[in-house]
Protein backbone atom coordinates (compact mmCIF):
# COMPACT_ATOMS: atom_id res chain seq x y z
CA UNK A 1 0.00 0.00 0.00
CA UNK A 2 1.32 3.66 -0.84
CA UNK A 3 1.31 6.02 2.09
CA UNK A 4 1.98 9.49 2.08
CA UNK A 5 -0.05 11.93 -0.41
CA UNK A 6 -1.52 10.44 -3.92
CA UNK A 7 -1.98 12.57 -7.07
CA UNK A 8 -4.20 12.10 -10.24
CA UNK A 9 -4.65 13.74 -13.40
CA UNK A 10 -7.79 15.67 -14.76
CA UNK A 11 -8.83 12.81 -16.92
CA UNK A 12 -8.94 10.63 -13.58
CA UNK A 13 -11.12 10.60 -10.05
CA UNK A 14 -9.62 8.86 -7.03
CA UNK A 15 -11.61 7.04 -4.53
CA UNK A 16 -10.40 6.69 -0.73
CA UNK A 17 -12.05 4.77 1.09
CA UNK A 18 -11.30 2.65 4.79
CA UNK A 19 -10.70 4.41 8.45
CA UNK A 20 -11.83 7.94 9.24
CA UNK A 21 -14.41 8.09 6.12
CA UNK A 22 -18.39 7.16 6.56
CA UNK A 23 -18.28 6.77 2.42
CA UNK A 24 -15.63 7.18 -0.27
CA UNK A 25 -13.31 10.33 -0.51
CA UNK A 26 -13.83 11.09 -4.39
CA UNK A 27 -11.13 13.65 -5.52
CA UNK A 28 -11.55 14.22 -9.44
CA UNK A 29 -7.97 15.14 -10.95
CA UNK A 30 -6.25 16.57 -7.43
CA UNK A 31 -4.27 14.66 -4.59
CA UNK A 32 -5.08 13.32 -1.17
CA UNK A 33 -3.44 11.77 1.79
CA UNK A 34 -3.97 8.57 2.31
CA UNK A 35 -2.36 6.53 5.45
CA UNK A 36 -0.96 3.21 4.83
CA UNK A 37 -2.77 -0.26 6.05
CA UNK A 38 -6.17 1.59 7.34
CA UNK A 39 -7.24 3.56 3.91
CA UNK A 40 -7.08 2.42 0.21
CA UNK A 41 -7.27 4.07 -2.71
CA UNK A 42 -8.54 3.66 -6.26
CA UNK A 43 -8.25 5.46 -9.35
CA UNK A 44 -11.36 5.76 -11.93
CA UNK A 45 -10.78 7.33 -15.50
CA UNK A 46 -13.38 10.33 -16.53
CA UNK A 47 -12.00 10.29 -20.28
CA UNK A 48 -14.40 10.80 -23.03
CA UNK A 49 -15.36 7.18 -24.81
CA UNK A 50 -16.04 7.47 -28.69
CA UNK A 51 -18.60 4.72 -29.36
CA UNK A 52 -19.61 3.31 -32.69
CA UNK A 53 -23.34 2.29 -32.45
CA UNK A 54 -24.18 -0.75 -35.22
CA UNK A 55 -27.58 -1.85 -35.21
CA UNK A 56 -27.78 -4.24 -38.65
CA UNK A 57 -30.95 -5.51 -40.27
CA UNK A 58 -33.56 -3.85 -38.08
CA UNK A 59 -37.17 -3.49 -38.91
CA UNK A 60 -38.18 -0.36 -38.57
CA UNK A 61 -42.55 0.85 -37.96
CA UNK A 62 -43.24 -0.11 -41.87
CA UNK A 63 -41.46 -3.73 -41.30
CA UNK A 64 -38.70 -2.41 -43.79
CA UNK A 65 -35.16 -4.26 -42.98
CA UNK A 66 -32.26 -1.26 -42.15
CA UNK A 67 -28.75 -0.82 -40.84
CA UNK A 68 -27.86 2.40 -39.01
CA UNK A 69 -24.26 3.11 -37.53
CA UNK A 70 -24.40 6.22 -35.19
CA UNK A 71 -21.26 8.12 -33.28
CA UNK A 72 -21.74 8.62 -29.69
CA UNK A 73 -19.25 10.56 -27.19
CA UNK A 74 -19.92 9.12 -23.33
CA UNK A 75 -18.12 9.91 -20.23
CA UNK A 76 -18.02 9.35 -16.47
CA UNK A 77 -19.05 12.71 -15.06
CA UNK A 78 -16.20 13.48 -12.18
CA UNK A 79 -17.48 17.45 -11.39
CA UNK A 80 -21.26 15.61 -10.34
CA UNK A 81 -20.24 13.96 -6.79
CA UNK A 82 -23.62 12.18 -7.15
CA UNK A 83 -23.07 10.96 -10.71
CA UNK A 84 -19.53 10.28 -10.03
CA UNK A 85 -20.24 7.88 -6.94
CA UNK A 86 -22.71 6.12 -8.72
CA UNK A 87 -19.97 6.02 -11.28
CA UNK A 88 -18.20 4.26 -8.84
CA UNK A 89 -20.41 1.95 -7.40
CA UNK A 90 -20.96 0.20 -11.14
CA UNK A 91 -17.32 0.26 -12.51
CA UNK A 92 -15.02 0.91 -9.82
CA UNK A 93 -11.71 -1.67 -10.18
CA UNK A 94 -13.04 -2.10 -14.31
CA UNK A 95 -10.86 -1.35 -16.93
CA UNK A 96 -12.00 1.09 -19.49
CA UNK A 97 -12.86 -1.35 -22.33
CA UNK A 98 -15.63 -2.88 -19.80
CA UNK A 99 -17.14 0.35 -19.34
CA UNK A 100 -17.40 1.40 -22.82
CA UNK A 101 -18.81 -2.28 -23.69
CA UNK A 102 -21.36 -1.21 -21.42
CA UNK A 103 -22.01 1.83 -22.43
CA UNK A 104 -21.84 0.89 -26.21
CA UNK A 105 -24.31 -2.48 -25.43
CA UNK A 106 -26.79 -0.30 -23.52
CA UNK A 107 -26.70 2.65 -26.78
CA UNK A 108 -27.29 -0.50 -29.27
CA UNK A 109 -30.24 -1.09 -27.82
CA UNK A 110 -31.90 2.54 -27.55
CA UNK A 111 -30.67 3.03 -31.09
CA UNK A 112 -32.62 -0.16 -32.63
CA UNK A 113 -35.64 0.43 -29.87
CA UNK A 114 -36.08 4.03 -32.05
CA UNK A 115 -35.23 2.35 -35.35
CA UNK A 116 -38.30 0.20 -34.89
CA UNK A 117 -40.74 2.97 -33.71
CA UNK A 118 -39.81 5.30 -36.89
CA UNK A 119 -40.49 5.02 -40.39
CA UNK A 120 -37.43 4.66 -43.11
CA UNK A 121 -38.37 8.24 -44.75
CA UNK A 122 -38.35 9.69 -40.86
CA UNK A 123 -35.13 8.61 -40.36
CA UNK A 124 -33.63 9.11 -43.36
CA UNK A 125 -35.13 12.84 -44.11
CA UNK A 126 -35.07 13.68 -40.29
CA UNK A 127 -31.81 12.51 -38.87
CA UNK A 128 -31.91 15.64 -36.21
CA UNK A 129 -35.05 13.70 -35.26
CA UNK A 130 -33.99 10.19 -34.81
CA UNK A 131 -30.69 11.45 -33.08
CA UNK A 132 -32.26 13.62 -30.76
CA UNK A 133 -34.87 10.73 -29.41
CA UNK A 134 -31.71 8.40 -29.55
CA UNK A 135 -29.96 10.98 -27.08
CA UNK A 136 -32.24 11.34 -24.62
CA UNK A 137 -33.69 7.76 -24.00
CA UNK A 138 -30.12 6.79 -23.99
CA UNK A 139 -29.09 9.24 -21.54
CA UNK A 140 -32.24 8.79 -19.39
CA UNK A 141 -30.65 5.21 -18.80
CA UNK A 142 -27.12 6.01 -18.71
CA UNK A 143 -27.46 8.43 -16.21
CA UNK A 144 -28.34 5.98 -14.06
CA UNK A 145 -24.72 4.30 -14.06
CA UNK A 146 -23.02 7.84 -13.60
CA UNK A 147 -22.07 8.24 -17.22
CA UNK A 148 -23.18 11.19 -19.25
CA UNK A 149 -23.66 11.29 -22.94
CA UNK A 150 -21.63 13.86 -24.37
CA UNK A 151 -23.25 13.67 -28.28
CA UNK A 152 -24.83 11.66 -30.56
CA UNK A 153 -24.88 11.54 -34.61
CA UNK A 154 -26.14 8.92 -37.04
CA UNK A 155 -23.41 8.31 -39.21
CA UNK A 156 -24.90 6.45 -41.72
CA UNK A 157 -28.30 4.56 -43.20
CA UNK A 158 -27.98 1.59 -45.13
CA UNK A 159 -30.61 -1.64 -46.18
CA UNK A 160 -30.17 -4.39 -48.98
CA UNK A 161 -33.71 -4.50 -50.47
CA UNK A 162 -32.87 -0.80 -51.94
CA UNK A 163 -35.41 0.87 -50.41
CA UNK A 164 -33.65 4.07 -50.19
CA UNK A 165 -31.88 3.73 -53.18
CA UNK A 166 -35.87 3.65 -54.54
CA UNK A 167 -36.53 6.64 -52.16
CA UNK A 168 -33.67 8.43 -53.76
CA UNK A 169 -34.14 7.44 -57.47
CA UNK A 170 -37.85 8.75 -56.65
CA UNK A 171 -36.67 11.92 -55.06
CA UNK A 172 -33.83 12.68 -57.75
CA UNK A 173 -37.07 12.33 -59.83
CA UNK A 174 -38.54 14.70 -58.06
CA UNK A 175 -35.75 16.87 -58.51
CA UNK A 176 -35.69 16.42 -61.94
CA UNK A 177 -39.06 16.92 -62.53
CA UNK A 178 -39.19 20.25 -60.53
CA UNK A 179 -35.63 21.15 -62.53
CA UNK A 180 -37.46 20.78 -65.71
CA UNK A 181 -40.82 22.30 -64.47
CA UNK A 182 -38.14 25.35 -62.66
CA UNK A 183 -36.81 25.39 -66.03
CA UNK A 184 -39.78 25.62 -67.63
CA UNK A 185 -40.88 28.26 -65.45
CA UNK A 186 -38.18 29.96 -66.11
CA UNK A 187 -38.12 30.20 -69.40
CA UNK A 188 -41.85 30.56 -69.54
CA UNK A 189 -40.69 33.90 -67.69
CA UNK A 190 -37.91 34.75 -69.55
CA UNK A 191 -40.26 34.89 -72.51
CA UNK A 192 -43.02 36.75 -70.94
CA UNK A 193 -40.31 39.15 -69.55
CA UNK A 194 -39.34 39.22 -73.18
CA UNK A 195 -42.98 40.33 -74.48
CA UNK A 196 -43.54 42.37 -71.86
CA UNK A 197 -40.20 44.32 -72.79
CA UNK A 198 -41.11 44.11 -76.55
CA UNK A 199 -44.72 45.25 -75.38
CA UNK A 200 -42.68 48.25 -73.74
CA UNK A 201 -40.73 48.61 -76.80
CA UNK A 202 -43.47 49.18 -79.41
CA UNK A 203 -45.55 50.82 -77.07
CA UNK A 204 -42.53 53.26 -76.61
CA UNK A 205 -41.75 52.90 -80.18
CA UNK A 206 -45.84 54.16 -80.95
CA UNK A 207 -45.80 56.50 -78.40
CA UNK A 208 -42.98 57.97 -79.94
CA UNK A 209 -44.22 58.00 -83.26
CA UNK A 210 -47.66 59.34 -82.07
CA UNK A 211 -45.82 62.58 -80.68
CA UNK A 212 -43.75 62.66 -84.43
CA UNK A 213 -47.48 61.99 -85.88
CA UNK A 214 -48.82 64.73 -83.41
CA UNK A 215 -45.76 67.36 -83.72
CA UNK A 216 -46.37 67.22 -87.51
CA UNK A 217 -50.23 67.66 -87.44
CA UNK A 218 -49.84 70.49 -85.32
CA UNK A 219 -46.76 71.84 -87.79
CA UNK A 220 -49.42 71.30 -90.65
CA UNK A 221 -52.36 72.85 -88.78
CA UNK A 222 -50.18 75.83 -88.05
CA UNK A 223 -48.45 75.89 -91.51
CA UNK A 224 -52.73 75.79 -92.99
CA UNK A 225 -53.51 78.30 -90.33
CA UNK A 226 -50.42 80.91 -91.62
CA UNK A 227 -50.96 79.71 -95.08
CA UNK A 228 -54.76 80.53 -94.69
CA UNK A 229 -54.14 83.78 -92.73
CA UNK A 230 -51.97 84.97 -95.87
CA UNK A 231 -53.90 83.50 -98.55
CA UNK A 232 -57.10 85.40 -96.69
CA UNK A 233 -55.05 88.52 -96.57
CA UNK A 234 -54.38 88.09 -100.06
CA UNK A 235 -57.47 87.92 -101.04
CA UNK A 236 -58.88 90.27 -99.38
CA UNK A 237 -55.92 92.87 -101.22
CA UNK A 238 -56.89 91.06 -104.94
CA UNK A 239 -60.56 90.11 -105.08
CA UNK A 240 -62.65 91.95 -101.83
CA UNK A 241 -65.44 91.12 -103.41
CA UNK A 242 -64.99 87.16 -103.12
CA UNK A 243 -64.21 87.26 -99.71
CA UNK A 244 -67.46 89.06 -99.24
CA UNK A 245 -69.16 86.39 -100.82
CA UNK A 246 -67.32 83.58 -98.70
CA UNK A 247 -68.35 85.62 -95.40
CA UNK A 248 -72.33 86.08 -96.89
CA UNK A 249 -72.15 82.42 -97.46
CA UNK A 250 -70.93 81.46 -94.27
CA UNK A 251 -73.70 83.60 -92.19
CA UNK A 252 -76.02 81.85 -94.78
CA UNK A 253 -74.77 78.64 -93.37
CA UNK A 254 -75.14 79.86 -89.72
CA UNK A 255 -78.55 80.90 -90.18
CA UNK A 256 -79.33 77.67 -92.13
CA UNK A 257 -77.84 75.86 -88.70
CA UNK A 258 -79.86 78.10 -86.78
CA UNK A 259 -83.02 77.20 -88.86
CA UNK A 260 -82.39 73.50 -88.10
CA UNK A 261 -82.10 73.66 -84.68
CA UNK A 262 -85.53 75.80 -84.57
CA UNK A 263 -86.85 73.39 -86.49
CA UNK A 264 -86.23 70.43 -84.52
CA UNK A 265 -87.37 72.31 -81.19
CA UNK A 266 -90.63 73.07 -83.32
CA UNK A 267 -91.77 69.59 -84.73
CA UNK A 268 -94.45 69.26 -82.36
CA UNK A 269 -95.97 72.65 -83.58
CA UNK A 270 -99.00 72.71 -85.74
CA UNK A 271 -99.45 72.72 -89.33
CA UNK A 272 -98.70 76.22 -89.86
CA UNK A 273 -95.33 76.13 -87.82
CA UNK A 274 -94.60 73.78 -90.09
CA UNK A 275 -95.47 75.62 -92.77
CA UNK A 276 -93.93 79.01 -91.71
CA UNK A 277 -90.48 76.34 -90.96
CA UNK A 278 -90.58 75.24 -95.25
CA UNK A 279 -91.17 79.30 -96.12
CA UNK A 280 -87.99 79.70 -93.88
CA UNK A 281 -85.77 77.02 -95.42
CA UNK A 282 -86.84 77.56 -99.14
CA UNK A 283 -86.22 81.67 -98.30
CA UNK A 284 -83.22 80.20 -96.22
CA UNK A 285 -81.82 77.72 -98.98
CA UNK A 286 -83.16 79.50 -102.53
CA UNK A 287 -83.57 82.99 -102.53
CA UNK A 288 -80.95 83.77 -99.96
CA UNK A 289 -78.41 81.84 -101.87
CA UNK A 290 -79.63 82.83 -104.98
CA UNK A 291 -79.65 86.85 -103.58
CA UNK A 292 -75.53 86.07 -102.67
CA UNK A 293 -74.93 84.68 -106.21
CA UNK A 294 -76.52 87.53 -107.73
CA UNK A 295 -75.07 90.04 -105.81
CA UNK A 296 -71.82 88.38 -106.36
CA UNK A 297 -72.14 88.27 -110.69
CA UNK A 298 -73.24 92.07 -110.04
CA UNK A 299 -70.11 93.16 -108.32
CA UNK A 300 -67.74 90.71 -110.79
CA UNK A 301 -69.75 92.77 -113.90
CA UNK A 302 -69.52 96.20 -112.16
CA UNK A 303 -65.55 95.31 -111.64
CA UNK A 304 -65.07 94.09 -115.17
CA UNK A 305 -66.78 96.89 -116.63
CA UNK A 306 -65.12 99.50 -114.16
CA UNK A 307 -61.90 97.74 -115.48
CA UNK A 308 -63.14 97.77 -119.42
CA UNK A 309 -64.12 101.18 -118.49
CA UNK A 310 -60.61 102.61 -117.19
CA UNK A 311 -58.67 100.43 -119.35
CA UNK A 312 -60.77 102.54 -122.67
CA UNK A 313 -60.37 105.93 -120.93
CA UNK A 314 -56.36 104.78 -120.48
CA UNK A 315 -56.22 103.22 -124.29
CA UNK A 316 -58.17 106.78 -125.33
CA UNK A 317 -55.97 108.84 -123.29
CA UNK A 318 -52.45 107.24 -124.44
CA UNK A 319 -54.01 107.93 -128.12
CA UNK A 320 -54.64 111.31 -127.56
CA UNK A 321 -50.90 111.88 -125.97
CA UNK A 322 -50.08 109.43 -129.37
CA UNK A 323 -52.03 111.93 -131.41
CA UNK A 324 -50.76 115.39 -129.93
CA UNK A 325 -46.97 113.74 -129.98
CA UNK A 326 -47.10 112.89 -133.55
CA UNK A 327 -48.97 115.93 -134.29
CA UNK A 328 -46.09 117.72 -132.48
CA UNK A 329 -43.43 115.54 -134.37
CA UNK A 330 -45.00 116.54 -138.02
CA UNK A 331 -45.46 120.26 -136.87
CA UNK A 332 -42.01 120.03 -135.93
CA UNK A 333 -40.83 118.04 -139.16
CA UNK A 334 -42.68 120.45 -141.41
CA UNK A 335 -41.53 123.15 -139.71
CA UNK A 336 -37.68 122.20 -139.75
CA UNK A 337 -38.54 121.35 -143.75
CA UNK A 338 -40.02 124.80 -144.00
CA UNK A 339 -37.40 126.29 -142.49
CA UNK A 340 -34.69 124.16 -144.78
CA UNK A 341 -36.59 124.30 -147.79
CA UNK A 342 -36.68 128.78 -147.24
CA UNK A 343 -32.77 127.99 -146.73
CA UNK A 344 -32.38 126.40 -149.64
CA UNK A 345 -34.40 128.95 -151.44
CA UNK A 346 -32.39 131.86 -149.95
CA UNK A 347 -29.63 129.97 -151.17
CA UNK A 348 -30.66 129.19 -154.91
CA UNK A 349 -31.47 133.13 -154.71
CA UNK A 350 -28.40 134.11 -153.35
CA UNK A 351 -26.06 131.84 -155.44
CA UNK A 352 -28.23 130.97 -158.27
CA UNK A 353 -27.04 129.09 -160.88
CA UNK A 354 -23.74 127.79 -159.33
CA UNK A 355 -26.35 126.03 -156.51
CA UNK A 356 -27.94 124.18 -159.09
CA UNK A 357 -24.77 123.26 -160.61
CA UNK A 358 -24.16 122.12 -157.19
CA UNK A 359 -26.98 120.55 -156.34
CA UNK A 360 -26.92 118.61 -159.73
CA UNK A 361 -23.17 116.99 -159.13
CA UNK A 362 -24.76 115.73 -155.36
CA UNK A 363 -27.49 114.40 -156.78
CA UNK A 364 -26.20 112.55 -160.05
CA UNK A 365 -23.99 110.09 -158.37
CA UNK A 366 -27.22 108.97 -156.32
CA UNK A 367 -29.04 108.92 -159.27
CA UNK A 368 -26.20 106.65 -160.81
CA UNK A 369 -26.47 104.18 -157.38
CA UNK A 370 -30.28 103.43 -157.89
CA UNK A 371 -29.97 102.96 -161.43
CA UNK A 372 -26.83 100.07 -160.43
CA UNK A 373 -28.63 98.91 -157.67
CA UNK A 374 -30.94 96.67 -159.25
CA UNK A 375 -27.98 94.94 -161.47
CA UNK A 376 -26.13 94.38 -158.32
CA UNK A 377 -28.83 92.32 -157.19
CA UNK A 378 -28.68 90.14 -160.53
CA UNK A 379 -26.79 86.69 -160.18
CA UNK A 380 -26.33 86.12 -164.19
CA UNK A 381 -26.75 88.63 -167.05
CA UNK A 382 -26.36 87.77 -170.91
CA UNK A 383 -26.00 90.35 -173.26
CA UNK A 384 -25.67 90.05 -176.91
CA UNK A 385 -23.59 91.95 -178.89
CA UNK A 386 -24.68 92.92 -183.04
CA UNK A 387 -21.50 93.54 -184.26
CA UNK A 388 -19.65 96.69 -183.13
CA UNK A 389 -19.35 98.77 -179.83
CA UNK A 390 -18.39 98.04 -176.54
CA UNK A 391 -18.65 94.74 -175.10
CA UNK A 392 -18.66 93.16 -171.45
CA UNK A 393 -18.46 95.34 -168.22
CA UNK A 394 -18.06 98.71 -170.35
CA UNK A 395 -21.53 97.93 -172.24
CA UNK A 396 -23.10 97.83 -168.42
CA UNK A 397 -21.08 101.15 -167.48
CA UNK A 398 -22.36 102.73 -171.05
CA UNK A 399 -26.29 101.85 -170.59
CA UNK A 400 -26.19 103.32 -167.21
CA UNK A 401 -23.92 106.44 -168.48
CA UNK A 402 -26.95 106.89 -170.81
CA UNK A 403 -29.78 106.55 -168.66
CA UNK A 404 -27.88 109.05 -166.27
CA UNK A 405 -27.58 111.87 -169.08
CA UNK A 406 -31.33 111.75 -169.72
CA UNK A 407 -31.93 112.99 -166.14
CA UNK A 408 -32.08 116.60 -166.79
CA UNK A 409 -34.38 116.41 -170.36
CA UNK A 410 -36.91 114.09 -167.78
CA UNK A 411 -36.70 116.84 -165.38
CA UNK A 412 -37.22 119.48 -167.88
CA UNK A 413 -40.16 117.73 -169.83
CA UNK A 414 -41.71 117.53 -165.90
CA UNK A 415 -40.97 120.98 -164.51
CA UNK A 416 -40.05 122.82 -167.12
CA UNK A 417 -36.66 123.55 -165.87
CA UNK A 418 -33.91 122.97 -168.26
CA UNK A 419 -30.99 122.22 -165.94
CA UNK A 420 -28.49 121.78 -168.97
CA UNK A 421 -29.23 125.40 -169.50
CA UNK A 422 -28.54 126.53 -166.35
CA UNK A 423 -25.27 124.95 -165.80
CA UNK A 424 -24.01 126.46 -169.20
CA UNK A 425 -24.75 129.22 -168.08
CA UNK A 426 -23.25 129.15 -164.84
Amino acid sequence: MVSGFVTCGPNEALVVSGCCYGKPLLVPGGRVFVWPIVQQVQKISLNTMTLQVESPTVYTSQGVPISVTGIAQVKIQGQNEEMLSTACEQFLGKDESEIHNIALVTLEGHQRAIMGSMTVEEIYKDRKKFSKQVFEVASSDLVNMGITVVSYTLKDIRDEEGYLKALGMARTAEVKRDARIGEAEARKDSQIREAKAEEQRMASRFLNDADIAKAQRDFELKKAAYDVEVQTKKAEAEMAYELQAAKTKQRIMEEQMQVKVVERGQEIAVQEQEMLRRKCELDSTVRRPADAEKYRLEKIAEANKLRLVMEAEAESEAIRIRGEAEAFAIDAKAKAEANQMAKKAAAFNEYGNAAMVEMMLDTLPKIAAEVAAPLSQAKKITMVQSGSGAIGAEKITEEVFNIVTRVPELVKSLTGVDIAKSVHAA
